[in-house]
C-alpha cells in the first residue's frame, strides 16, 4: 500500500480558495480512490524543509514512501501510472494522455495565467498589455473549442488530461473567459460535476476554513 501525502499551505487568502494547484491531486487522488493524507505547511513562514521539497516555495508536492514529487503536472502523470482510472492501460492512449496533460500546462495555462492575472488585477481592459494577452488567450480557447466540440473527454474516457484541462479552463470560467465557447464551458462543467472534483474542492475549502477558525479561537 503506497504512503501518499499531499503537502499545501495551512492557510491562504479568500482570492485562491478553491483554485490552490493542490486541488488538481486531491481530484485526482478521489479519482484513483487512492488513500491519502493531507499535511498543512506555513503560508507565511516557509522553512528551509518545505524549499527542499519544492524549490520555489508553493505547493503542493506529494511524499509516496521515500520519493518527494513537485509540480502539479509531474504529481498528475506520478498518480496516472499508478490507476487506470487516470490513465489509459494501452500505450497510444498514455501517450495521448501525456500529450494532452503537457498542452494543458504548455498551451493553454501559459495564454490562461497571465490573462486572469490582469483580472484579479483589475487591469484595465482598453490597455495594450490586456488586449495582447486575451487576444492570446482567445487564439488558444478557439483551438479547444474545436477540439472539444466533438469529444466528452481529451482521450476518450476521464484521465489526468482532463483533470489538468479543465482545471485551467476553470479559472479562465471564473471570470466569465468561456462566454464564446460552449464547448469548452460545457466541458468544465461535466468535468467539476464529478463526484471526485466535488468532494476535492470542498475539502480544500474545508481545509481553509478550518485555519480561519484556529486563528479565531487563538
Amino acid at each position: 500500500m503506497n504512503n501518499l501525502t499531499l503537502a499545501t499551505f495551512d492557510w491562504v487568502p479568500e482570492m485562491p480558495r478553491g483554485f490552490v494547484r493542490d486541488l488538481r491531486v486531491r481530484w485526482a487522488l478521489e479519482e484513483a480512490g487512492l488513500p491519502y493524507r493531507v499535511e498543512g505547511v506555513p503560508f507565511g513562514d516557509r522553512s528551509a524543509e518545505h524549499f527542499s521539497h519544492q524549490p520555489f516555495g508553493q505547493v503542493p508536492w506529494l511524499t509516496d514512501g521515500d520519493t518527494s514529487i513537485f509540480e502539479s503536472g509531474a504529481i498528475l502523470l506520478h498518480l496516472g501510472e499508478m490507476s487506470d482510472a487516470l490513465m489509459p492501460a494501452d500505450p497510444r492512449g498514455r501517450g495521448d494522455t501525456k500529450e494532452w496533460l503537457f498542452a494543458a500546462l504548455n498551451s493553454v495555462e501559459m495564454a490562461a495565467l497571465p490573462w486572469a492575472l490582469f483580472q484579479f488585477a483589475g487591469e484595465p481592459k482598453d490597455s495594450s498589455a490586456y488586449k495582447q494577452f486575451d487576444s492570446f488567450l482567445n487564439l488558444r480557447l478557439k483551438h479547444m473549442e474545436a477540439v472539444l466540440e466533438g469529444r466528452e473527454w481529451l482521450v476518450g474516457s476521464f484521465s489526468i488530461a482532463d483533470i489538468m484541462m479543465a482545471d485551467v479552463l476553470r479559472l479562465v470560467d471564473r471570470f466569465n473567459g468561456l462566454v464564446e465557447y460552449p464547448a469548452c464551458r460545457a466541458y468544465v462543467a461535466r468535468a467539476t460535476a464529478r463526484p471526485a472534483f466535488v468532494k476535492a474542492h470542498a475539502d480544500q475549502m474545508a481545509h481553509f476554513a478550518k485555519a480561519d477558525l484556529a486563528a479565531v479561537a487563538t
